[in-house]
């Protein structure tokens, strides 16, 4: 099957594009961006990704995998792809209409009978209105909502592993969407746009408020100069209600704050729980600062900051929380000095540096990297990598 990817070289698209070529469809990856376009047609992966590296040195092998940024290669598809990014504004509300000025810009290229998913995480409602602009312009290009669900960092594996969710209105274009999923291995469940549209909302927001419970209990130990880490295990060893209590940790990124403020948008700002997570995620880095002003004088301390991703293993640094700890320390430190191993950044320095100057060490990201590290210095580690727990 021949197949475009709208917003094809990045963290989404690009790892379903490689699956999908190995698989032995023909693949494009179309996108804006030239110089992720023309790294990736030269062989090299725009960003960390597990195992995408030698998949993609061997789909452009076969001649199976390219990318481009000229739109026309719309024309031929068979199956369109939409994933592009559905970012909150700054009044963190969501943008319905992203979609469709992107379909919008690409109209002349669609063709009759082509099966357009919507793998992006959009708004309820999004997809009917998709539909309809369909309706108008092309009407006999069907839709499917297929929202992704991978983490990043295991894209390969999970998208060849897990269950994909076909929302669709019709046994037909159910059975199209289907076919294109079972071609790479994996099971689909069958349900309506809208469900589709919920369900990848209510998961994400769903973890993001199971973080926030996480990080809110450990503030409550901290207070109560208890280690969190220790109770969380006494409650988790062979107790399988509470298995999946999360450890405590910067909870940010792209994906989970985001979707969770879609759906406080989608019901009027009345989504209780999830507005109640953000004041506990966002306001984490505000409470490490100050249980650390308690301990020590950091107006005449330089404080080192490791790891600026979002989260461990990953050069991803979208509404990474280390930034906004970074940003804080500004004023109520003396200096402050970060590093990440995998994060390009103008303002980071190398972590010898860090090391070397700082008085004070906060692990901010979960780096693999960090689990060898020698400190002199103070280590703060709210993710226990060292496994000496997590009392501040």
């Amino acid at each position: 099957m021949k197949i475009v990817i709208v917003g094809g070289v990045g963290h989404v698209g690009l790892p379903f594009g490689l699956v999908l070529a190995d698989c032995g469809h023909q693949v494009t990856a179309l996108d804006r961006d030239e110089i992720k376009v023309d790294s990736v047609n030269v062989g090299e992966m725009p960003f960390m990704e597990r195992g995408a590296q030698e998949l993609l040195a061997r789909v452009l092998s076969t001649q199976k995998f390219s990318a481009t940024t000229d739109p026309s290669c719309l024309v031929e598809a068979e199956c369109v792809v939409v994933v592009i990014g559905t970012p909150v504004d700054e009044y963190l509300n969501p943008d319905p209409g992203a979609v469709i000025r992107v379909l919008s810009d690409f109209s002349p290229f669609f063709n009759s009978g082509q099966l357009v998913i919507l793998r992006s995480t959009v708004f309820p409602g999004v997809t009917r209105k998709v539909e309809g602009w369909f309706d108008e312009h092309h009407q006999d290009v069907v839709v499917a909502c297929c929202p992704e669900r991978i983490a990043e960092g295991f894209a390969l594996e999970e998208i060849t592993e897990l269950p994909q969710l076909v929302g669709t209105r019709s046994v037909e274009v159910s059975n199209r969407a289907v076919e294109l999923f079972d071609s790479i291995g994996v099971s689909s469940i069958r349900v309506e746009p809208e469900e589709a549209e919920l369900a990848k909302l209510f998961t994400n927001s769903w973890r993001y408020i199971k973080f926030a419970a996480a990080n809110q209990f450990w503030m409550m130990a901290n207070d109560f100069n208890v280690d969190f880490e220790r109770v969380r295990v006494a409650i988790t060893t062979d107790y399988p209600r509470a298995a999946d209590m999360p450890g405590a940790g910067f909870a940010a990124g792209p994906c989970l704050f985001k979707d969770t403020m879609q759906l406080s948008a989608f019901t009027g700002n009345t989504f209780a729980l999830g507005n109640a997570a953000v004041m506990v995620n966002e306001g984490l880095p505000l409470y490490l600062i100050e249980r650390l002003e308690d301990r020590f004088e950091l107006a005449e301390m330089t404080v080192g900051i490791l790891g600026m991703a979002f989260k461990g293993d990953t050069d991803d640094n979208r509404s990474s929380l280390s930034y906004k700890l970074r940003k804080l320390l500004l004023f109520r430190a003396k200096e402050v000095l970060c590093s990440d191993p995998y994060v390009t950044d103008h303002r980071l320095v190398a972590e010898d540096r860090v090391l070397g100057e700082s008085d004070l060490v906060i692990v901010a990201a979960p780096h693999q990297a960090y689990r060898s590290l020698i400190c002199d210095q103070p280590l703060i580690d709210i993710w226990n990598i060292y496994g000496n727990g997590v009392l501040i």
